[in-house]
Parts: structure tokens; sequence; C-alpha cells
């Protein structure tokens, strides 16, 4: 089992930035590789940004790409999402996700945080 504890969340203009974090505790699974999804509202969890184990690999969805930068500090057991250039369209909850792979579809996913809201305002 690991639990994942997302933070850093809050609203912000367009154009702004946030910082988000997950702390993993538990099993091993807090060194897995980590992805970071996100839902607004009435619209389906989409995949936002995956982070391999040891963070030499990354991936981004087309939406973020340019404009969020995930990291990890497997130290800490943390996962960072560093979003700049913030528009509406980012508002959502952001949920951190662990998994056996970089995890691109939800249903790769094994294990989720409960949720960070991220809310942008024109």
């Amino acid at each position: 089992q690991v639990q994942l504890v997302e933070s850093g969340g809050g609203s912000v203009q367009a154009g702004g930035s946030l910082i988000l974090s997950c702390v993993a505790s538990g099993s091993t699974f807090s060194t897995h590789p980590r992805s970071w999804f996100r839902q607004a509202p009435g619209k389906e969890r989409e995949f936002v940004a995956t982070i391999s184990s040891n963070g030499g690999s990354k991936y981004y969805a087309d939406s973020v790409k340019g404009r969020f930068t995930i990291s990890r500090d497997n130290v800490k057991k943390t996962v960072y999402l560093y979003l700049n250039n913030l528009t509406p369209e980012d508002t959502a909850v952001y949920y951190c996700a662990a998994a056996h792979t970089m995890a691109r579809n939800v249903r790769e996913v094994v294990f989720w945080g409960q949720g960070t809201q991220v809310s942008v305002s024109s």
C-alpha cells in the first residue's frame, strides 16, 4: 500500500504559476513511476504528465507541454508539478497517481491521491 498526499493547489490569475507536490508514504510504490492527472467539472479525468522511477524519462500531454514541468526527489519520496503560464482551461482537480508503468491512462493507475484544486481566473 502507498498513500499519496497532494498539496500546493490554489487560485491564481491567468498567466500565474503554482507548484504542486505529491508526497508518498508506505511501500516501495513510493519510488515507482508517478503521474499527474486532472479532472475539470463535467469532464473525464485526463492525463497531464508522467515521470519514470529515476526521473530520467518524462512525458506530457500536448495541452501542457512547454508550460508544465514534472520532477521528483526520491529521497523525499515527492513528485512535483510546476504549472506555469496558467490559463482558465487549466482549472481542475489535480490528482497524483502511482503505477507500475508511466501511466498515461487512468486504467494503468494503481494508487490515487485525494486531489488538489487548481482554479485559474481570467
